[in-house]
């Protein structure tokens, strides 16, 4: 499903970052260093605010008409265009299945321990996400 909405952009005072912020979504502002960064991280910002209004069975607010944005001076209007599957695929909370092979040694071992297999495998890669995080701080 794609998506788009108006985005407002304002330039920032004191360098040449900017603002986003998507009117239709209550609270979604980002920004980026440069106009292409505030505009990958306005989508970004935009297409998991709506993923997590379809996740909590919500639908997608409408968009309203560009013309009707109130901008304040020095700000501009774009259009932004959001690919919600992709992001989905990504991002979202659905689990995804995989397979994995071991060898029936270790199977029958996990098997007799009563493993979950799909816990393991989680937990593992959920710790290895939070490892790298808290290195990349």
């Amino acid at each position: 499903m794609q998506l788009t909405y108006p985005a407002i952009f304002y330039p920032w005072d004191d360098s040449p970052g900017f603002t986003v912020e998507v009117p239709d979504l209550p609270g979604c502002v980002s920004e980026g260093r440069t106009l292409a960064e505030a505009i990958i991280m306005g989508i970004d910002a935009a297409s998991g605010w709506v993923l997590d209004e379809l996740e909590d069975g919500k639908p997608a607010p409408k968009a309203s008409p560009i013309g009707a944005m109130k901008i304040e001076p020095g700000g501009f209007a774009s259009m932004i265009v959001l690919d919600i599957d992709a992001y989905a695929e990504k991002y979202g909370k659905n689990s995804v299945r995989k397979n994995l092979t071991i060898p029936a040694w270790l199977n029958t071992f996990a098997e007799s321990k009563n493993v979950n297999f799909s816990k393991v495998l989680q937990d593992s890669l959920t710790a290895m996400y939070a490892q790298e995080a808290a290195e990349a701080l």
